[in-house]
């Protein structure tokens, strides 16, 4: 694995028309790491992700994969990165183990290689005893996984994760996680992209913030929830409020309720009314996201 980072963009631009989609965006992804890009919808993360892929040509600015220019990726360091596309996009007439050898055979893998890979990934994905089984009867969780194992048989050294997990149950989305952060461990470099907040918060050693095309903030989970909420949250249900109006506690109406930003949380509940409702929990990073990018929902 390359000891420099095996993803870097300098000013990255994309325009379409009048429209500047990524507005002078720089971030690297390390090996051993897992880097997670953030944002609302129409943020230009997907704009970002394709660009990374090869799918869409930069405006302005540089990206350098494995030290290449992204314009000029060779063949072999193209074949050393993995892609989870959002869509389940797996054929659904044949077998699971037909799936992943028809797709070493996309990478020109020899066909030893391939069946020494094709248990080791089922194993990896705990989908061994679903390895003869149509596509089409395996549950969402397995074809999620099984899109995973897909991705890591040309045995790659940067994995590109488009939400890996979405419309997942909680026990599958944990046992991904759990193979992610392996995967982490062997020493490959991964960029994702998520609505999941929990889900960033586990995986990702670094986080970059982005909305209408430009990094609002980037750090890790835990700069970030310092930086932005501080350690504790108290939700307080309106009508009651802190008895200090003096700007001495941050705050931020959200409707029903007020929600306190404080790292001594025993101070904000003695300066609450007696018969106050609250809840009291530690911040995490929906709370750094909803701050930075607003509550207001977006559709496209």
């Amino acid at each position: 694995m390359d000891a420099h980072p095996v993803v870097v963009a300098s000013g990255l631009t994309k325009r379409y028309g009048d429209v500047e989609a990524v507005k002078g965006i720089d971030f690297s992804v390390p090996s051993s790491s897992c880097v997670g890009l953030l944002g609302p919808n129409g943020a230009g993360k997907s704009t970002t992700m394709r660009m990374i892929m090869g799918l869409s040509t930069l405006t302005g600015g540089t990206m350098n994969v494995f030290g290449e220019p992204i314009q000029k990726l060779s063949r072999e360091n193209k074949a050393r990165i993995g892609l989870v596309p959002q869509e389940t996009n797996l054929d659904p007439d044949i077998s699971v183990v037909e799936n992943l050898e028809l797709y070493g055979r996309y990478y020109a893998l020899p066909i030893d290689i391939i069946r020494e890979r094709v248990p080791r990934l089922l194993d990896f994905m705990q989908l061994s005893e679903k390895s003869d089984a149509p596509v089409n009867t395996l549950s969402g969780g397995m074809k999620r996984r099984l899109v995973i194992a897909r991705a890591l048989i040309n045995d790659p050294d940067l994995v590109i994760l488009d939400e890996p997990t979405t419309g997942l149950d909680p026990q599958a989305r944990v046992l991904i996680w759990k193979q992610l952060l392996d995967l982490k461990k062997q020493g490959r470099a991964l960029l994702l992209t998520t609505h999941y907040m929990d889900e960033a918060q586990q995986l990702c050693d670094n986080i970059i913030v982005v909305d209408g095309g430009s990094v609002l903030d980037e750090g890790t989970p835990r700069e970030l929830i310092d930086r932005h909420v501080k350690s504790h949250v108290i939700e307080v249900k309106k009508p009651h409020v802190a008895k200090s109006t003096d700007g001495k506690w941050e705050q931020e109406d959200i409707g029903e309720a007020i929600l306190y930003f404080v790292h001594n949380p025993e101070d904000l509940i003695a300066d609450l009314p007696v018969d106050a409702t609250y809840l009291q929990r530690h911040a995490n990073l929906e709370d750094v996201f909803l701050r930075i990018t607003g509550r207001t929902l977006r559709d496209n």
